[in-house]
Protein backbone atom coordinates (compact mmCIF):
# COMPACT_ATOMS: atom_id res chain seq x y z
CA UNK A 1 0.00 0.00 0.00
CA UNK A 2 2.21 2.81 1.32
CA UNK A 3 5.81 2.35 2.38
CA UNK A 4 8.44 4.69 3.73
CA UNK A 5 12.10 4.52 2.80
CA UNK A 6 14.70 4.82 5.55
CA UNK A 7 18.38 5.21 4.75
CA UNK A 8 21.64 6.49 6.16
CA UNK A 9 22.48 3.73 8.60
CA UNK A 10 25.87 2.15 8.91
CA UNK A 11 28.62 1.17 11.30
CA UNK A 12 30.48 3.74 13.38
CA UNK A 13 32.69 3.79 16.43
CA UNK A 14 31.43 4.96 19.78
CA UNK A 15 31.18 8.74 19.77
CA UNK A 16 30.59 8.95 16.04
CA UNK A 17 27.66 10.41 14.15
CA UNK A 18 25.15 9.35 11.54
CA UNK A 19 22.31 11.11 9.74
CA UNK A 20 19.26 9.06 8.87
CA UNK A 21 16.79 9.99 6.14
CA UNK A 22 13.15 9.07 5.76
CA UNK A 23 11.31 9.65 2.52
CA UNK A 24 7.52 9.44 2.76
CA UNK A 25 5.68 9.54 -0.58
CA UNK A 26 2.36 10.74 0.78
CA UNK A 27 0.10 13.64 -0.03
CA UNK A 28 0.37 16.72 2.18
CA UNK A 29 3.55 15.49 3.80
CA UNK A 30 3.97 18.85 5.51
CA UNK A 31 0.80 18.26 7.55
CA UNK A 32 2.10 15.07 9.17
CA UNK A 33 4.31 14.72 12.19
CA UNK A 34 6.94 12.03 11.65
CA UNK A 35 7.87 9.58 14.39
CA UNK A 36 11.22 7.84 14.57
CA UNK A 37 11.42 4.39 16.17
CA UNK A 38 14.13 1.88 16.80
CA UNK A 39 13.93 -1.85 17.28
CA UNK A 40 16.29 -4.24 19.00
CA UNK A 41 16.22 -7.83 17.73
CA UNK A 42 13.18 -9.68 18.99
CA UNK A 43 11.64 -6.61 20.64
CA UNK A 44 8.91 -4.11 19.89
CA UNK A 45 9.48 -0.84 18.10
CA UNK A 46 10.45 1.86 20.60
CA UNK A 47 9.70 5.49 19.86
CA UNK A 48 12.78 7.68 19.78
CA UNK A 49 11.52 11.09 18.73
CA UNK A 50 8.95 13.03 16.78
CA UNK A 51 9.40 15.78 14.22
CA UNK A 52 6.31 17.94 13.85
CA UNK A 53 5.03 19.20 10.54
CA UNK A 54 6.57 22.56 11.38
CA UNK A 55 9.97 21.04 12.14
CA UNK A 56 9.93 20.94 15.94
CA UNK A 57 11.96 18.08 17.34
CA UNK A 58 10.45 16.28 20.34
CA UNK A 59 12.51 13.72 22.24
CA UNK A 60 10.62 10.63 23.41
CA UNK A 61 13.54 8.63 24.76
CA UNK A 62 15.58 10.05 27.62
CA UNK A 63 18.72 8.19 26.64
CA UNK A 64 19.03 10.14 23.38
CA UNK A 65 18.31 13.57 24.81
CA UNK A 66 21.04 16.02 23.93
CA UNK A 67 22.56 13.64 21.39
CA UNK A 68 19.88 13.32 18.70
CA UNK A 69 18.10 16.05 16.80
CA UNK A 70 16.01 16.24 13.68
CA UNK A 71 14.68 18.38 10.89
CA UNK A 72 12.71 18.00 7.68
CA UNK A 73 12.56 19.13 4.08
CA UNK A 74 8.92 19.23 3.09
CA UNK A 75 9.69 19.93 -0.55
CA UNK A 76 11.64 16.67 -0.75
CA UNK A 77 9.12 14.91 1.54
CA UNK A 78 11.99 13.82 3.73
CA UNK A 79 12.58 13.81 7.48
CA UNK A 80 16.04 13.53 9.01
CA UNK A 81 17.40 12.20 12.27
CA UNK A 82 20.84 13.51 13.18
CA UNK A 83 22.50 11.19 15.69
CA UNK A 84 25.62 12.39 17.50
CA UNK A 85 27.79 10.88 20.22
CA UNK A 86 26.53 7.44 19.37
CA UNK A 87 26.81 4.65 21.91
CA UNK A 88 26.76 0.87 21.54
CA UNK A 89 23.27 0.80 23.05
CA UNK A 90 22.05 2.82 20.07
CA UNK A 91 22.65 -0.22 17.89
CA UNK A 92 19.27 -1.07 16.39
CA UNK A 93 17.22 -0.92 13.26
CA UNK A 94 15.64 2.51 12.85
CA UNK A 95 12.25 3.23 11.28
CA UNK A 96 10.13 6.25 10.49
CA UNK A 97 6.35 6.48 10.43
CA UNK A 98 4.27 9.58 9.69
CA UNK A 99 1.38 10.17 12.07
CA UNK A 100 -2.13 9.58 10.75
CA UNK A 101 -1.11 7.34 7.88
CA UNK A 102 -2.37 3.81 7.31
CA UNK A 103 0.69 1.89 6.22
CA UNK A 104 3.09 -0.89 7.06
CA UNK A 105 6.54 -0.54 8.50
CA UNK A 106 9.28 0.18 6.02
CA UNK A 107 12.44 -1.88 5.78
CA UNK A 108 14.25 0.29 8.30
CA UNK A 109 17.94 1.14 8.32
CA UNK A 110 20.49 -0.60 10.51
CA UNK A 111 22.70 1.40 12.86
CA UNK A 112 25.62 -0.37 14.47
CA UNK A 113 27.90 1.32 16.99
CA UNK A 114 31.09 -0.45 17.98
CA UNK A 115 32.65 0.09 21.42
Amino acid sequence: QVQFAESGGGTVQSGGSLKLSCTAPISHFENHDVNWYRQYPGQKHQQVARITGGGEFLVRLDSVKGRFTGYRDNYRQTAYLQMNDLRPEDTAKYYCFPVGVVARWGRGTQVTVSP
